[in-house]
């Protein structure tokens, strides 16, 4: 039943592309904790069976004592399930390969696609207080990629600039359509960031060319840039914002959040 006193929840995004290696657990970590850094209060789930979004903001497997398995199948307390990493504002579901065996429970279960829509939005969820909820998808179009945009809000694609990477999309947008279609007619894609980009290379201004005329104002102005410093981070347990805080992708993180925070609030003034 609605209930008018409850305040109004977070936003969800689902971080999605079924393409591995295109910088998408990166952009999760990264974006997380910019928008942590400014004052947002941010959620990062972690429904990738690799843990890598985990482990890349410093929750080691040894201190993962429940995780999305537990979110998902289980009826574990959220205040079980969300941890506290080392970063003001920045909270998290960890993740661990007992996630790998999801997909076929879940097939026996008649709200398979609707258990991470449902799991984010009970009661208990109002206490921490979050403005976005950030859902680090596996790179594969599988049940847990659906359970995530039947539960998000919309969708943030991270796109490779590299050969391929629109031929690749093509599916990711077809599979949003008949999610829209089927289960949550309130999905949309919230944009297209370009990822390990290098203004040095024809390559990578190609794909923006071609981003920009196929997609237009879905392709976020800010592009991150390919940085030693980000591909280094991860190794040491921490987003590149705190690992390198004047590295050049430090520096494109901060100005994705800001661009979109700018985006979120004129969809809301509108």
């Amino acid at each position: 039943m609605y209930d008018p006193t409850r305040p109004a929840g977070p936003k969800i995004m689902a971080i999605a592309n079924q393409k591995g290696g295109v910088g998408k657990t990166t952009t999760a970590i990264n974006f997380a904790s910019a928008l942590a850094e400014i004052g947002q209060n941010v959620l990062v789930v972690d429904l990738d069976p690799q843990g890598n979004a985990s482990t890349g903001l410093g929750i080691m497997p040894e201190n993962r004592r429940a995780t999305t398995y537990d979110l998902l199948l289980d009826d574990f307390p959220l205040s079980d399930i969300i941890c506290k990493t080392h970063l003001d504002n920045l909270s998290l579901v960890p993740s661990t390969t007992d996630l790998s065996s999801a997909d076929i429970e879940l097939i026996a279960n008649e709200k398979r696609s609707f258990l991470l829509h449902d799991a984010l939005r009970q009661t208990d969820m109002d206490q921490f207080g979050f403005n976005f909820i950030l859902v680090d998808c596996p790179p594969s179009l599988n049940l847990l990629t659906v359970n995530a945009m039947v539960a998000a809000h919309s969708v943030l694609v991270p796109l490779q600039s590299e050969f391929f990477a629109l031929e690749g999309l093509s599916q990711l947008m077809l599979t949003i359509r008949e999610v829209r279609q089927s289960a949550n007619p309130g999905l949309r894609i919230e944009g297209v960031v370009l990822t390990m980009y290098d203004s040095r290379n024809n390559l990578s201004q190609q794909v923006e060319a071609d981003a920009r005329d196929n997609l237009g104002e879905l392709v976020f102005n800010t592009v991150i840039p390919r940085n030693v410093r980000v591909s280094e981070a991860p190794s040491y347990a921490m987003p590149v914002l705190e690992y390198d805080t004047n590295s050049k992708g430090a520096a494109a993180y901060r100005a994705l959040a800001l661009e979109f925070l700018g985006k979120t609030e004129k969809v809301t003034a509108a």
